[in-house]
């Protein structure tokens, strides 16, 4: 039975780990305060949020919302990274501050309550932001409205061109338009 200082923390684990989409589980072993409060910094625009836990209390908490698969990188010095909001930002910023750092190390994670693995993470860090996918999903919604405007304005266009051409000749011509007519 745990402590009462023990179950809230565990409430609060799981509460956490209920609303985070993306949850990257960290070794920070060697990362000094300013280097976890830079990367807490960076964190925060992606609504994510590092946070050091105790293995078996987030053991508990992960079963509990029914995340399956985080059990065997739970050993040693353990810290989650849990994005609340931009999954790929989060993922962009975690595997930026490993890269610079060398000292912070992925072990693991789970995307909702499925785990993937370290690889899976580097996929969703490569991937453009959340803003340029919406903005080929706008424009590849608009083509074909654009595409179909231009389609059914090619004969009006056209028409316009043919009588501005007749214009043309008959004022190179002398003639009025509406007598040659």
């Amino acid at each position: 039975m745990p402590t009462q200082a023990k179950a809230l923390v565990i409430d609060e684990l799981t509460e956490s780990l209920g609303r985070s989409q993306l949850t990257i589980v960290t070794d920070y072993r060697g990362l000094g305060v300013a280097d976890l409060q830079a990367f807490r910094t960076t964190l925060r625009p992606f609504d994510a949020e590092f946070r050091v836990a105790k293995n078996t209390l987030v053991r508990i908490s992960a079963n509990k919302v029914g995340i399956d698969g985080l059990d065997s990188v739970l050993e040693g010095p353990t810290a989650l990274v849990m994005a609340y909001g931009d999954v790929v930002g989060a993922a962009k910023a975690v595997s930026d501050f490993v890269r610079t750092s060398r000292i912070l190390t992925v072990k693991g994670a789970s995307l909702g309550t499925q785990a993937i693995s370290i690889a899976d993470v580097e996929a969703l860090a490569s991937m453009p932001p959340i803003e340029e996918l919406r903005g080929k999903l706008v424009g590849l919604m608009i083509s074909p409205l654009a595409r179909t405007v231009g389609v059914l304005s090619g004969p009006s266009r056209s028409l316009a061109y043919l009588l501005q051409a007749r214009v043309d000749a008959s004022a190179e011509s002398g003639e009025d338009a509406i007598a040659a007519d």
